[in-house]
């Protein structure tokens, strides 16, 4: 579907929710490009605080920006006494001033049509269905997390789910107890804090989701044929929109769309570039555990024990939070370690080998759509799920088994599986598989392709529901 041109005050309106988090505006404001090239007027809304410490890029400047309130503006999540505490808070006060927003909205000339939530905030359907508005969530976790999870809110798994025994659920491969979310599988353990994500993740996903107008995916359907299959028995409208990576990596339609545009930490660009320039093509591992994670120091020991063993060149992302876990006087002749970098201009760099990760969705989807090898390191959440399909559904990857006393991966199953993925006898068929995912990934973002025509649904749907005066 081509752009549409004309007076803006005809076009179909969304604002577009997001958590504030790195994770989740990414997906969310990518999905808004597409929407805006598309003919759609956006407005990417935010919290306050969250807005006023990203570091935005120019090129992005076409895109509408908007805040509500968090109930905590000067600090954000980690001005709350906790994080239950944070949640509710944020639904009351932002419920609230969404609502002031799309007050402010409609008398502006340029009237809401639509909301698209993140499925983390699922109380701003109550605000569309207020208001009238079409409403659009977004899932920012694989479909076969998804499925879980719709498992787990009809009462279909036994909670927590630490049972010996193999899972088989309709679309997904068979699971064991540590291939589950870590909101199911350690479900009512000591921490309260699995109990929260667990309501988020699931709660209030699907309580939302069965009465949504549109159920959003941050995938595509070559990736999960069976499973979105399944779940759309369930919901017609549930639609594959992704990947959601810059289009410049993808279909080149969107011809300034070359990042993200949004950073919470500034990255160290000019010299990860640079370095890497300097290296053979494939010789490089990248290892980023993204902007949340936090391994324990002895984790972060064993990783760099392994990286150095593996005599390979590294470029390691480690959070200025997260640095003073590094060993003591770690040096390495052929190591580069930086507090952040751009990760999608790493990740195309031919120097890249293989990509040591956390298995966060979207640095799932990205490495897949780079056609990069992985070593699956999860921490938490859905990244045991998505560590599973790396390893044994997609095969572009291999996971280091972690020690089942303290749950750490040591050096020696890291480096093995460095050496396996970079000159081992299953590198060349990983690298073939990763190129297979790549291809298909492009695929689905071109015109005409899955991700595309759902998209295209999708505005055609608010288009026609959109009268002007």
């Amino acid at each position: 579907m081509d752009t549409l041109e004309g007076d803006d005050s005809c076009k179909a309106h969304c604002l577009v929710l997001s958590y504030p988090m790195q994770g989740h505006i990414n997906p969310l404001l990518q999905f808004s490009k597409r929407l805006q090239h598309k003919g759609i007027k956006v407005t990417l809304v935010n919290t306050r605080f969250i807005s006023k410490t990203i570091h935005r890029a120019s090129s992005n400047s076409s895109i509408a920006l908007e805040t509500i309130s968090d109930g905590y503006d000067e600090g954000g999540v980690d001005q709350a006494e906790s994080f239950p505490v944070y949640l509710k808070r944020f639904e009351q006060v932002g419920t609230q001033t969404l609502s002031e927003l799309v007050e402010k909205m409609n008398g502006s000339g340029f009237p809401v049509d639509c909301i698209v939530y993140d499925s983390c905030l699922p109380w701003a359907l109550s605000v569309a269905r207020k208001f009238g508005l079409v409403g659009a969530i977004f899932l920012t976790q694989s479909c076969a997390v998804d499925c879980i999870s719709y498992h787990a809110y009809k009462g279909l798994l036994n909670l927590p789910h630490t049972e010996n025994k193999i899972s088989s659920l309709p679309g997904l491969p068979p699971l064991e107890p540590q291939d589950m979310p870590s909101y199911i599988y350690n479900y009512g353990s000591q921490s309260d804090i699995f109990e929260v994500i667990f309501d988020v993740s699931v709660y209030g996903q699907f309580a939302t989701g069965d009465e949504a107008d549109w159920v959003l995916c941050n995938t595509f359907y070559e990736l999960e044929k069976e499973v979105v299959e399944w779940l759309g028995k369930f919901k017609s409208l549930l639609k594959t929109v992704g990947p959601t990576i810059p289009s410049m990596y993808l279909d080149k339609n969107l011809k300034d769309d070359k990042g993200y545009g949004f950073n919470i930490f500034e990255p160290n660009s000019d010299a990860c570039m640079k370095w890497l320039s300097d290296r053979a093509k494939g010789s490089v591992i990248y290892v980023s555990f993204g902007s949340t994670a936090e391994p324990k120091a002895e984790q972060m020991e064993e990783l760099a024990c392994g990286l150095i063993a593996s005599d390979k060149h590294f470029l390691w992302v480690v959070r200025a939070s997260e640095q003073a876990k590094l060993p003591e006087n770690f040096v390495s002749q052929k190591g580069l370690v930086v507090s952040w970098c751009p990760q999608l201009d790493v990740l195309a760099n031919e120097a890249i080998g293989c990509f040591v990760t956390h298995c966060g969705w979207n640095s799932t989807l990205e490495a897949l759509s780079f056609g990069i090898p992985m070593v699956a390191m999860p921490h938490s959440h859905d990244q045991s799920t998505n560590a599973k399909y790396i390893m044994d559904v997609w095969k572009t990857g291999l996971k280091p088994e972690a020690d089942r006393e303290k749950g750490i991966v040591k050096r020696q199953a890291i480096e093995n599986c460095i050496r396996e993925l970079l000159e081992g006898k299953r590198a060349k068929e990983i690298k073939n598989n990763a190129d297979k995912w790549k291809r298909l990934a492009r695929e689905a973002m071109v015109e005409g392709g899955s991700s595309d025509k759902n998209i295209d649904e999708f505005v055609a749907s608010l288009v026609i529901s959109k009268t002007c005066m």
